[in-house]
């Protein structure tokens, strides 16, 4: 027969591998709802460039960029490093009213956001 502690050893043991088990999967989904609006707002970024509105081309690319940012923390990888960095390329290019190329780089962020998944 198994005693009461013996028993509540293994309760608690079991609650703590569970505990273990969802804890990165909620790291996870995190990260997955970060770099869904990175890619998101990537989008919107790419659009607005391509009809020549640097300010909200720059609007959208500095939420991407927020969100991307949270993606990494969360566990990005190789591409959500390379659009974070067209990211901040679009943003400089539409500070400075070049919504055009703002939009390129958008383009390119949103590539490898979508390769980040």
């Amino acid at each position: 027969m198994i005693s009461t502690v013996s028993m509540l050893i293994r309760i608690v043991g079991c609650v703590g591998a569970l505990g273990f088990l969802t804890g990165p999967a909620v790291t996870l989904a995190e990260g997955d709802k970060h770099l869904h609006e990175a890619i998101g707002h990537a989008g919107e970024a790419k659009a607005h460039g391509e009809m020549g509105h640097a300010g909200e081309a720059t609007k959208h690319a500095e939420e991407a960029l927020s969100h991307a940012d949270a993606a990494k923390q969360e566990g990005g990888n190789a591409h959500v490093d390379e659009g974070i960095s067209h990211l901040g390329e679009a943003i400089d290019h539409g500070k400075q009213g070049h919504g055009e190329v703002a939009g390129e780089h958008s383009q390119e962020a949103l590539q490898h956001l979508q390769k980040g998944h």
